[in-house]
């Protein structure tokens, strides 16, 4: 689910459970059908913080996924991009 959120620009994890849970295509993505239960976003975060915060699970998966895009073809590796858009903020304290 998170590898959808990452490639959708799904940033929240409630909002992430809530598209998993209507799309079809992602529920097909995750292995859930039509009947599987969408896991409740807690879930993310209390792995986050608690089971994967000490294990080098994460990084691996990471590292994996990195090294079988680069055999598929579908990363190169001869560059980078770096976003760094300004965006004014449209804020006032005055005016709440």
């Amino acid at each position: 689910m998170l590898i959808i959120g990452y490639c959708m620009g799904i940033r929240s994890e409630r909002r992430l459970c809530e598209e998993v849970h209507v799309n079809l295509a992602y529920r097909w993505f995750c292995r859930l059908g039509l009947e599987g239960d969408v896991p409740d976003h807690s879930t993310f975060s209390k792995n986050r913080h608690g089971r994967f915060r000490d294990s080098d699970l994460l990084r691996q998966l990471f590292e994996t996924t990195v090294a079988r895009c680069i055999a598929e073809g579908l990363v190169g590796g001869e560059g980078f991009a770096v976003d760094g858009s300004l965006v004014r903020a449209d804020v006032n304290r005055q005016h709440a």
